[in-house]
């Protein structure tokens, strides 16, 4: 779908001046890996200098199923997805779109042009984004608004933290910021064990502290080697099972060690946050 002028977008014509035109994207994946994550919807808003513009927006195919946390994120599943054209039917209507100009966003820099980058490589094509001026909205916001404990204690407990870097007072108002976070976010739940399962969500697509090894699509991938981000641990011990015993001689720590050694036999481990019912086990 194109139109022009068809998102009431607020933009302040007066005091957003353009000395080029800009696309400002976002895009909705199949998940957070750039090297292998597929894109299932697109939106770009092209704005020109005369204070005009217009909208581009389609649905993908990713070609491989939508996970359930994606679903819940966007709404988007499988079935809204079937009949949608395939990337590279579409990439060469985004690069007409966005020929000519710099590009907005949030997190583009990092996710979303990388990784429409590598999609439009894989059709056949090139994006040329680096070359062009970035406007990323998180990293100004990163830059000019401090993530600190004073900036954390007025938001939660509405408070200046008057003696900062004093240890005693430090954990004082961090004290005061966990029960808040219990009224905000517990649901109901007074006790503390309501915050447990808040994670910085990243972290939980890795299997190791070292990141070395990362899940995608419900299987385990090394992202360094020469089967790196290509092929999962359950490939490599069919394709390869003398690389997975030379990993063994390598100084990863224990927990990969095991991991290794069970895959060796047959033993493949099972993604974070599988339910209880998958693992053949009661439900609460």
């Amino acid at each position: 779908m194109r139109s022009t002028d068809a998102f009431d977008t607020v933009w302040d014509r007066e005091i957003m001046k353009l000395t080029r035109p800009v696309v400002v994207l976002d895009l909705e994946t199949t998940g957070l890996w750039v090297e292998k994550d597929k894109i299932i919807e697109l939106g770009m808003i092209k704005c020109y200098l005369d204070g005009t513009q217009e909208t581009f927006m389609r649905r993908v195919n990713p070609g491989i199923p939508i996970p359930a946390r994606v679903f819940e994120l966007t709404g988007i599943s499988d079935e809204a997805v079937r009949d949608a054209p395939c990337f590279a039917q579409v990439a060469e209507d985004i690069l007409q779109f966005v020929d000519g100009c710099d590009f907005a966003g949030f997190n583009i820099e990092r996710f979303d042009l990388p990784l429409l980058e590598r999609e439009i490589f894989e059709s056949g094509r090139r994006l040329e984004w680096r070359h062009r001026t970035i406007y990323d909205a998180q990293k100004i916001y990163h830059i000019h608004e401090k993530r600190d404990l004073k900036t954390a204690y007025r938001f939660f407990c509405d408070k200046d933290l008057v003696n900062a870097h004093s240890a005693l007072d430090d954990a004082s108002a961090a004290l005061e910021i966990l029960s808040a976070q219990i009224r905000r976010y517990g649901g109901g739940n007074e006790y503390l064990e309501s915050l447990i399962d808040f994670e910085y969500e990243p972290m939980s697509f890795f299997f190791d502290d070292e990141r070395k090894f990362r899940w995608w699509n419900d299987e385990l991938y090394p992202v360094f080697g020469k089967f790196g981000r290509k092929h999962s641990i359950r490939e490599i011990v069919q394709k390869d099972a003398a690389y997975v015993q030379y990993l063994l001689t390598t100084d990863f720590d224990e927990k990969v060690k095991n991991m290794l050694q069970e895959a060796l036999a047959g033993k493949f481990p099972e993604p974070p946050g599988v339910s209880l019912a998958k693992k053949g086990s009661a439900p609460f």
